[in-house]
């Protein structure tokens, strides 16, 4: 197994076969058993092949972040044909174990070093899963100043999730002078969990739902102010037009190691309920990001364009939530 990604990629024609490459095989967690692992597929005879021009590039963080730099990191996509590598650390020891802390690191590819940059808190007397992210910068980690990013926010059933930057709710009345001060939220994105009462449909099935980039690759802003031009309503109403819709990626059942697997490169080791890959309909090959497990409280998160830094920590931080509908 190389650490950089396979160039080349063969997918069998009408079968349900997805890959052929170097692959890590790992074992079903106990407590997880329809957890996406990683195992070899069979080869057909009738492929076609798939060669991107060049491999990515991976992303480094060579110098100390200042509160613009965060800013550009957090909000904007990904650079085209770049990988940002990250590492996801979670936090639930003591009284926290109900509400954890995820500290989220970039990751050096080359060298394993990792820089801090953002840290996710579940908040505590909230009616449903609430999650806010802060980003810290700084020279000394003694000195870093912690900003407000954005929040995270679910239905009670824990089947659909709203992504959101810091700022004012345009649909609730604010008492709060300093919420009032705040401009109104912008709108990151969505994500819908197929329902699936204890997991007798099998692994999970996402949908991301984003705002469509402008021609030169930016990201627009978008600042609904009610909830019909809010992206969950639109989708739910058919307007998905104007939409970017994502999925999770199917793992398909392997016999060998009697799981459901995904070929995740080597940067995922354990098998868990919660990995995936995203991709679009168009391009399965394409993984827009992916998101595993490498030890009991540490996990990998790496993505691309279109997606930015504090869209791929929300989605990933809904794979942890717990959900009454799903499993």
């Amino acid at each position: 197994m190389t650490r950089q990604e396979t160039h080349d990629v063969l997918h069998p024609q009408l079968t349900i076969n997805s890959f052929n490459a170097d692959i890590d095989e790992g074992l079903v967690d106990d407590d997880e058993s329809t957890g996406a692992a990683v195992a070899p597929m069979d080869t057909d005879s009738h492929t076609i092949r798939v060669t991107r021009p060049v491999p990515p590039i991976d992303f480094t963080l060579n110098t100390a972040l200042t509160e613009e730099k965060l800013t550009d990191l957090a909000f904007r996509p990904a650079a085209l044909n770049t990988r940002v590598t990250c590492r996801i650390h979670r936090c639930r020891d003591g009284i926290d174990k109900l509400y954890p802390q995820y500290y989220l690191y970039i990751e050096h590819f080359a060298t394993g070093d990792v820089q801090h940059v953002m840290t996710a808190r579940k908040k505590r007397k909230s009616n449903t899963s609430y999650y806010t992210i802060t980003g810290c910068y700084g020279e000394d980690a003694s000195t870093k100043t912690h900003v407000e990013l954005g929040k995270v926010r679910s239905n009670f059933l824990g089947t659909t999730f709203a992504i959101y930057s810091h700022g004012r709710n345009p649909l609730r009345r604010e008492s709060n002078n300093q919420k009032k001060g705040l401009s109104v939220r912008e709108e990151m994105g969505a994500v819908l969990y197929d329902p699936n009462i204890l997991g007798f449909k099998g692994p999970r099935k996402m949908t991301i739902l984003m705002h469509t980039l402008t021609r030169d690759g930016k990201r627009p802003e978008y600042r609904p102010t009610k909830e019909s031009e809010m992206l969950l309503s639109k989708y739910k109403e058919g307007g998905a037009r104007d939409l970017l819709v994502l999925h999770n990626k199917s793992p398909q059942w392997n016999e060998e190691t009697q799981s459901f697997v995904l070929n995740f490169n080597g940067r995922v080791t354990q098998a868990s309920v919660k990995n995936f890959q995203i991709v679009h309909d168009n391009d399965l090959d394409y993984i827009v990001m992916q998101f595993g497990r490498i030890e009991h409280d540490s996990f990998t998160m790496d993505y691309k364009y279109p997606m930015c830094l504090l869209q791929a920590f929300a989605i990933a931080l809904t794979s942890f939530d717990a959900k009454l509908a799903c499993e």
